[in-house]
């Protein structure tokens, strides 16, 4: 062994070895606990079942806690010396030292320290309360100790550690590398390992008298600089449940502000309102703290959204909402407008995004995710910073960072290094954006970061550093002036596609919240103004905070373990019938007890005729003029088809019988043929559509069998819940089993053939429904789902040539290649959709729609809507049981612009609503003049003005002009942001106004009503 590669071996081994010269140990610390199930707090510890426990021994159940306390004196031995605790009680702990909390125990942190220069005699109560976990294996309590900590020895060991990994990453034949070298030689002929306590802290003093000059070598004036950011990922729900993050919040508030107890010069960064808010409520004292830490710039609250939001499955409107909450939330408690979106772990970003921070006045977005896939990508992004175009030309300086080493992240040599050697802009920048600390599950950082943070300033050979405000970063980026690489349209994640797809209830649940909260506001709004019902800000307030936790990153893609999907699904079942019980108190507000009326309510901005089911009881309905409306029995419900204006409703009175002739029928059914006036379709044994026959042009739209079900095997090699294999199609599962098929209904307002097969170990049922008069065929599909590893998709080959497919997206929607040319074309073999996707020719075009399902792969000629999963990790449950879902296709005729596709998705989606009274007149309150452009929300203002908020979108990509006509009298019109802040006033004529929109162009409008208009 070469004199040079011992030296480094001695180092390394030392450096192994660091605690045990670093602590010296004084006595066991004894402790009582006891365990529970519930959450507790420290004032409630008085009274509490205490009882001895020792080391060794097994403690807790499964979700469980245990709460430990044990009182030291400070020996005379430790006088003037910090005073650590290590703790080990077998999991992760919240650490409280004479009641007040003041770290934790977890995979970052160590110990706890209890004094930096103590006193001799000084008492400490340790509290802790430790998670027993989940896992079936429950803790072992181990063996803790007061420790007396060696400052000089540790500092001796950063400065060790800090330039042999520096001397690791540079060129070996280099000066600097030698002189290094040197200096660890000099190190281990003077460092005596022998001595012990004050004898060794001075020892280590000259060992550090050797170092320091070269600690205090700085760059030239070429070096880069990296913008620190302290931070800590912290998932609201993952491998644990939100309970657990109550306290992991606490342990990692706690932590950092014990670091800048020591270093004044550490600020952490920390994102998420809503743990903001669990600390508020759960912990006063400790946020009283960090209020204090806020207002002298040590804590700085920023990422603006209410949690990390997963941005591909939302609406555009629930994204708005996520800033709106939390950028008011850190505006009310601690006075910082949010400049940032922070989102580093977020499997996608949306490409209307950069169009919704604009809106909500968010000027800069940053992020890890999209260089960390896992080896599964095939054309890595191209950028750091650049500015990121959205599909509405909204442009937003974005910065791209590096994982590292995942967790933790250490701020170290060889770190920082790589932080700039890998990053994938050569040219054009001089700085990057850094996070450090611990995170996923939080933590944050520990004191060696802040150690080696303060000898990385600017050390030679190590990029350098600035420590503060992410904000800063980008303030100095626009100074310097903004590199010209631009990157247009949606940044998508080439990994985790499954998570489009798994646990499709949580996500038809979010789908029916959104629905709901939407039908809520609309008319809220209208019994608030015309009954002057008051309008349910609080519930509103809460219901939507409630549905934004819960599309938190790993909650509403499915990626979290099961207990969090069991919560998720009772908490989203209970807001689902909150917001609906409180959506139809609204409505029938706006109606009075006359039950020989019945009113139909329609949310969207265009008139609409549909079905609707007749309450118990009514067996038929006349419209104002009296004549009696067609009606169908199906499944002892009575259907009706009712015309209803746009965002308004009609009265109709009831019949307890049915009268008048009954109606020609244009739908006709038998078990092999499906039709109405301008479709034709032929069905096979196994419920797949043989032919899909255009009457109007006399075109088959199938190019093969259409609605065929296709099995896979879904084993992948790592993160099941998350991943969909790019090989999948290599491992189909064969699907013989012909099917039981019947008609059972045939007119004359719909027919449906219901379809009865096994699929493997599953069953489905799947009615297929045609009505008078429509172009939209829908697959009503109720599937008992037993399978394990399996992937289940519907196939719809058609007769279209294009080179790329439509997704619908919020506000608008992308263009995704259906081949795989490229890398980045193959990449994209699965891709989420919101309500509708598409295959189009300049003339004509196919959509599928759907009420739930975000994920589909287009390949060719070939839509393949992805149904469900059945991943086993981290959820071995995920998916069983019974899913209810519908799905539909429409075709048509000219160009995609005149096209009905967004209204048939919405339609599809957003039910008219029938409910017992009358006492109004139609009425409509918002129409639009433009098919393309649509109301997407209609609520009150947020500042509880009465004021009316409008949020509209142009859907097709087109620049247009629009006129809106309010169906009540208006005093003023204004356009305002997406935060419902004033940007400027906008002429009306009466109840008209014109609107200039650019294509997918989001427009928020707020109007002062004209006194009430009561009906």
């Amino acid at each position: 062994m070469s004199e040079k590669k011992e030296i480094l071996f001695h180092v390394e081994k030392l450096l192994n070895k660091r605690d045990q010269f670093m602590i010296t140990k004084l006595s066991s610390i004894d402790f009582s606990g006891f365990t529970t199930m519930e959450q507790l707090f420290i004032h409630e510890m008085d009274g509490q079942p205490f009882e001895s426990i020792a080391p060794g021994q097994r403690w807790g159940e499964n979700w469980g806690y245990g709460w430990f306390r044990s009182n030291i004196t400070v020996p005379k031995e430790a006088e003037g010396k910090r005073l650590v605790a290590m703790l080990d009680f077998g999991s992760e702990a919240t650490v409280y030292i004479n009641g007040i909390v003041s770290g934790a125990k977890d995979l970052n942190h160590h110990y706890v320290t209890l004094t930096r220069s103590a006193k001799a005699g000084e008492p400490f109560e340790i509290v802790a309360e430790a998670y027993a976990g989940h896992s079936d294996s429950r803790p072992t309590f181990g063996e803790s100790q007061l420790c007396v900590f060696e400052e000089e020895v540790y500092q001796f060991f950063i400065d060790l550690e800090c330039l042999y990994d520096l001397r690791n990453h540079l060129d070996a034949k280099s000066l600097r590398v030698a002189e290094i070298d040197r200096c660890l030689t000099q190190v281990f002929a003077t460092i005596d390992l022998t001595l012990r306590q004050e004898s060794l802290c001075e020892n280590a003093k000259l060992c550090r008298k050797l170092m320091e000059p070269l600690l205090a070598c700085v760059n030239g004036s070429t070096a880069p600089t990296l913008y620190l950011m302290g931070q800590s990922h912290l998932d609201v729900a993952w491998l644990w449940p939100i309970a657990e993050t109550k306290r992991k919040i606490a342990r990692t508030m706690s932590n950092q502000l014990a670091l800048m107890d020591e270093y004044p010069e550490y600020t952490y960064t920390q994102s998420q309102p809503y743990l903001f808010q669990v600390v508020k409520t759960l912990y006063p004292e400790l946020y009283a703290r960090i209020k204090q830490a806020v207002k002298e710039g040590r804590i700085i609250p920023e990422g603006s959204m209410w949690v990390e939001p997963d941005t591909n499955l939302p609406s555009g409107e629930s994204l708005i909402r996520q800033a709106l909450h939390g950028k008011r939330f850190f505006k009310d408690e601690f006075g910082v407008d949010n400049e940032m979106l922070w989102l580093p772990d977020v499997f996608g970003y949306s490409g209307n995004l950069p169009q919704i921070m604009k809106g909500c006045g968010i000027h800069y977005f940053a992020s890890t995710k999209l260089f960390g896939t896992y080896d599964n990508v095939a054309d890595p992004f191209p950028h750091n910073t650049f500015l990121w175009e959205g599909i509405d030309g909204s442009q937003i300086l974005t910065h791209l960072m590096n994982y590292g080493d995942y967790y933790p992240i250490r701020i170290n040599p060889s770190f920082l290094i790589h932080q700039w050697s890998d990053r994938v802009q050569l040219e054009g920048i001089s700085t990057r954006l850094t996070q450090f600390g611990h995170g996923d599950g939080g933590g944050g950082s520990n004191r060696d970061d802040l150690e080696f943070m303060r000898r990385l300033g600017n050390l030679e050979g190590v990029p350098k550093t600035k420590h503060g405000s992410p904000i800063e970063f980008f303030e100095d980026q626009i100074e310097k002036g903004v590199p010209g690489a631009k990157y247009v349209g949606e940044l998508y994640y080439p990994a985790h596609r499954g998570t489009y797809t798994t646990q499709a209830i949580i996500k038809k649940l979010n789908r029916k919240a959104e629905i709901g909260l939407r039908e809520v506001e609309l008319w809220g709004a209208a019994a608030e103004l015309l009954n002057n019902r008051a309008y349910p800000y609080e519930d509103l307030e809460r219901l939507w905070k409630t549905l934004l936790l819960h599309q938190f990153h790993d909650i509403l893609p499915g990626s979290s373990i099961h207990r969090v999907h069991e919560e998720a699904q009772i908490e989203l079942k209970a807001l689902n019938k909150n917001v609906y019980d409180l959506a139809s108190d609204t409505r029938d507000a706006l109606t009075d007890e006359d039950a020989s009326r019945v009113t139909v309510f329609n949310s969207l901005s265009w008139p609409r005729k549909e079905l609707v089911a007749l309450p118990a009881g009514v067996h038929g309905i006349a419209d104002g003029n009296g004549a009696v409306l067609p009606v169908q029995l199906h499944e002892g419900v009575t259907y009706a088809e009712v015309e209803v204006p746009s965002m308004g409703w009609s009265t109709y009175k009831a019949e307890a019988e049915a009268s008048g002739a009954p109606a020609a029928s244009a739908v006709l059914a038998t078990e092999s043929r499906l039709e109405n006036e301008w479709i034709a379709l032929e069905m096979n044994e196994r419920g797949e559509l043989t032919s899909v026959f255009d009457k109007e042009t006399g075109t088959e739209w199938a190019a093969d069998h259409c609605n065929v079900m296709r099995m896979y095997r879904d084993q992948n090699s790592d993160f099941d819940a998350w991943e969909i294999d790019r090989r999948y199609r290599l491992a189909p599962v064969e699907l013989n089993a012909s099917a039981k098929v019947s008609v059972t209904a045939n007119g004359p307002l719909f027919a449906n053939i219901r379809v009865e097969r096994e699929l493997k170990q599953s069953t489905m049922i799947q009615d297929v429904r045609l009505c008078a008069g429509s172009r939209r065929v829908e697959f009503h599909t109720t599937i008992h789902w037993r399978e394990k590893n399996k992937l289940l998709k519907v196939d719809f080959p058609v007769r279209v040539h294009t080179n790329e497919s439509l997704q619908e997206i919020q506000f608008g929607y992308v263009k995704r290649p259906n081949h795989a040319s490229r890398p980045h074309d193959a990449d994209r073999y699965e891709v989420v959709q919101h309500k509708w996707s598409a295959l189009a020719e300049a003339n004509r075009g196919f959509a599928l729609l759907n009420d739930c399902k975000y994920g589909i792969s287009v390949n060719d000629n070939t839509m393949s809507l992805t149904l469900l999963r059945a991943p086993t990790w981290p959820d071995e449950t995920s998916d069983q049981g019974t899913h209810h879902f519908t799905y539909g296709f429409t075709f048509w005729n000219g160009a995609f612009l005149d096209s009905p596709v967004v209204r048939e998705a919405y339609e599809l989606n957003y039910p008219v609503s029938l409910v017992f009274g009358g006492g109004r007149e139609a009425q409509s309150l918002l129409s639009i003049d433009q098919a393309d452009v649509i109301a997407e929300t209609v609520k009150l203002a947020e500042d509880g003005s009465g004021d009316w908020i409008v949020r509209l979108y142009e859907s097709k990509g087109a620049s247009v002009a629009c006129g809106l006509h309010f169906g009540l009298s208006v005093a003023a019109v204004y356009e305002t942001n997406m935060l419902e802040e004033k940007l400027a006033d906008l002429p009306h004529e009466g109840q008209d106004v014109l609107l200039q929109f650019r294509p997918f162009e989001v427009k928020t409008i707020r109007l002062r009503p004209n006194g009430r208009n009561r009906g």
